[in-house]
């Protein structure tokens, strides 16, 4: 005696249709929604872009913070110029800024995190993190500080 057992398949609670009728809800309910509210999730959707990018252990990406704040930027329809302005600064210094070229200073921290309304925790740690990025992707770099291992302490001490 064999049971027939009628699974689920996937095509049966995931299928075009369905995609599309979610599509069409999602747009119907986003075309409702106040300039303002609208402006809130969109600067929310680059907050967990952020937080995600932050979070993600892999080491195959690189996002720089020009590449956020350029985010920002297309949100509010402005230039990095007028970025710059806003934060008195000359364009090509709040760009080297961006781009990693210059670390981080607690003004242009401040004054992205201001801008941007996120902790300037974020910012710090996407430099870090693409600092590192930058370390690891040379091998050599990284094999030349295993000799700091405490196991190499550890080795000597007891000889």
């Amino acid at each position: 005696m064999s049971k027939e057992r009628n699974e689920i398949e996937m095509t049966h609670v995931w299928n075009k249709e369905k995609t599309n009728a979610l599509k069409d809800f999602i747009l119907s309910h986003s075309e409702r929604q106040s300039k303002e509210r609208r402006l809130k999730n969109e600067l929310l959707a680059i907050q967990y872009q952020i937080e995600d990018y932050i979070e993600d252990r892999s080491t195959d990406k690189n996002i720089k913070i020009l590449d956020f704040v350029k985010m920002y930027l297309a949100v509010f329809e402005i230039t990095q110029k007028k970025l710059a302005n806003l934060f008195e600064m000359q364009d090509s210094n709040l760009h080297k800024y961006l781009t990693g070229e210059r670390r981080l200073n607690t003004d242009v921290l401040l004054k992205l995190s201001s801008f941007s309304h996120t902790e300037p925790e974020y910012w710090l740690r996407i430099e870090i993190k693409n600092e590192l990025f930058e370390i690891t992707r040379e091998k050599n770099m990284i094999s030349a500080y295993k000799k700091y291992n405490y196991q190499n302490l550890l080795a000597t001490e007891i000889q």
